[in-house]
């Protein structure tokens, strides 16, 4: 199941799940979130809130009405952190973790006025008309929610601490809306087995290096996409 970024949509994938569906002969499940590409609009406004509710209203309504009990999320941005809320407390078999956010830095604040400001002033808003039926909706309540004062106290500290999935965390490391120290937040935090992968890439390293980063999605879901037995005991089942 792919989970699109903050200004994200099916389209905007540019071929990744159909690659990584080709790659390892799993299913790919891509859908728009509420308010993106051509998906309806939100039914209220978002709030700071809001990806936990994606997390757990939406996704798991989803993942049931496609049949899926127990996925492995490959996440970008907004949508890694929402997979990572929902790892917490649902089950997964893996998760794919591109860009993720768990904490708010001051580099991704700045780069989101920036946005703003190219929304307003440049050719963003045509830009997103391309790929969003209401650019204005889905610019807002990305934006919006990010630069609200009560958003800056936001983090998933709590949340990866439930995690006991196995995760690949991938990000470039000229990475525009965060640094480093979000995947060290995570690998600190998660109790599941983590591998890294760290690219000459911007925010989104599988369009920057997309054969790089293909490789190493594919090897991870391959490896991870049948369930891990349990033992006779009914233990949790060991990390191989």
């Amino acid at each position: 199941m792919f989970l699109h970024e903050g200004l994200g949509s099916v389209g905007l994938w540019r071929g990744l799940p159909e690659r990584v569906a080709a790659a390892t002969g799993a299913r790919a499940v891509v859908f728009s979130r509420f308010g993106h590409g051509r998906s309806d609009p939100p039914p209220a406004r978002r709030t700071p809130r809001f990806m936990h509710e994606e997390a757990l209203d939406v996704l798991p309504a989803l993942l049931q009405a496609v049949g899926i009990d127990e996925p492995i999320l490959i996440g970008h941005s907004d949508g890694a952190s929402i997979a990572l809320i929902h790892a917490a407390d649902r089950p997964v078999r893996a998760l794919v973790l591109l860009a993720p956010h768990v904490f708010v830095e001051e580099v991704a604040l700045a780069s989101i006025r920036k946005a703003r400001e190219a929304f307003r002033e440049g050719d963003l808003r045509q830009r997103m008309a391309r790929h969003h039926a209401d650019p204005e909706v889905t610019f807002r309540g990305w934006c919006d929610v990010w630069l609200e004062p009560v958003f800056q106290s936001w983090n998933l500290h709590d949340e990866a601490a439930r995690v006991s999935a196995p995760l690949l965390l991938i990000q470039g490391e000229r990475d525009e809306y965060g640094t480093l120290a979000q995947l060290d937040a995570i690998e600190e935090g998660v109790r599941g087995p983590v591998e890294r992968l760290v690219v000459p890439a911007g925010h989104s390293p599988h369009l920057d290096r997309p054969d790089e980063v293909l490789a190493a999605i594919a090897a991870f879901v391959r490896r991870w996409s049948s369930p891990r037995p349990a033992p006779a005991d009914g233990s949790a089942a060991p990390s191989p």
